[in-house]
């Protein structure tokens, strides 16, 4: 699988669940974005979950058993928060809830973040604000963005409307933020097209059997 060639999927409108369907069944063979560790490095590239030249260092200094591994366990902790996804859709979160992502606080506990003062000039005004550093001290470092993402899933979006697609044999998660919170697929270009042409052709063979 070229890494470079085969974009990932990002129609989530949530960059936890981008996470979670970093595997999926885009046509008919399921399809892991970060089966390895150039497919792990290829995927936070194009989430722009870690800064391209991070990640260019990380490579050079690291073998490609390491990130192998390092992609190992990205995949563990997809798996796992997954299953704390899938039994919480469709309702809010819960205080109890909070006893299932320790595993979760355990990894954002290994971030190495500081605080910085930047300008940003805009609309000739100056104006100052906070940006957090990241320290890319190892590559288990690369997997502090992605528990970001998760937690803030956890902390800023509505369980009610975290929805999987209806595709028969699609896996995608999205977060349903349209007005009246009817969205059904994952995509338009994917899943949504192929019902609508399944209706049509529905549609056209009652249509020839009312002729018969």
């Amino acid at each position: 699988m070229d890494y470079r060639q085969t974009p990932a999927i990002l129609v989530a409108d949530a960059p936890g669940l981008d996470f979670l369907n970093s595997v999926a069944t885009p046509v008919d063979e399921a399809v892991d974005w970060i089966s390895d560790g150039e497919g792990l490095l290829a995927w936070l590239d194009q989430a722009a979950l870690v800064p391209r030249t991070v990640l260019e260092a990380m490579r050079s200094q690291s073998s490609a058993a390491e990130l192998d591994e390092l992609a190992a366990r990205a995949r563990e902790l997809r798996e796992w928060f997954r299953g704390f996804v899938q039994k919480r859709t469709g309702r809010p979160l819960a205080a109890k809830d909070l006893r299932e992502i320790e595993p979760l606080n355990q990894l954002l506990a290994q971030d190495h973040q500081h605080g910085e003062i930047v300008t940003n000039a805009s609309d000739g005004a100056t104006r100052f604000e906070l940006r957090a550093n990241r320290r890319w001290q190892s590559p288990e470092s690369l997997l502090m963005p992605i528990a970001e993402v998760l937690a803030r899933l956890v902390c800023e979006e509505d369980f009610t409307y975290v929805k999987a697609c209806e595709g028969p044999k699609c896996t995608l998660m999205f977060a349903d933020h349209t007005r009246g919170h009817a969205r059904r697929w994952c995509s338009m270009a994917m899943c949504g097209n192929r019902a609508k042409v399944a209706a049509h052709r529905k549609r056209l063979r009652e249509q020839d059997g009312a002729q018969v």
